[in-house]
């Protein structure tokens, strides 16, 4: 349940149902998604400018501190199947975001494809910090 008038990091969850089923990322960090469109303009002979913003998917990105090996078995067995000449789906993923008013809200990316973009950096006493960024044709409010 939120304790103010806004949202805050806390009040997302974030679930990843993977083209092999459901992937458990531990520590989760940050989440931050951005539509893609495909800006139109149109400069009319009168001077009235007209524009448009297509929708063209999603794109994002997870950052979480490794607590298992979840991130990178996730792509390795993405990696794996590419290499086997499988056939690759694209995954799902939600986020519930829990509203200020008591309220839940659900968006679903669909067709979502996967890339660790970062495995992490091992060093002394400091957490393995990794980045998983998406690409999802579609969001839609469930």
């Amino acid at each position: 349940m939120p304790f103010n008038t806004f949202s805050v990091g806390s009040d997302c969850q974030i679930v990843v149902m993977g083209p092999f089923g459901r992937v458990d990322l531990s520590h989760v960090t940050g989440f931050e998604a951005s539509q893609v469109t495909l800006p139109l303009r149109v400069d009319r002979l009168d001077g009235v400018q007209l524009g448009a913003e297509l929708p063209k998917g999603w794109n994002g990105s997870f950052m979480l501190d490794r607590g298992s090996s979840a991130a990178d078995d996730f792509i390795a067995q993405i990696e794996a199947a590419y290499l086997n000449g499988q056939s690759i789906n694209g995954g799902t993923l939600y986020q519930y975001v829990n509203e200020p008013d008591g309220s839940t809200s659900t968006y679903q990316f669909n067709n979502a494809v996967f890339k660790l973009a970062s495995a992490g950096l091992y060093k002394g006493d400091a957490t393995v910090t990794q980045r998983l960024d998406f690409f999802a044709s579609s969001r839609t409010k469930v």
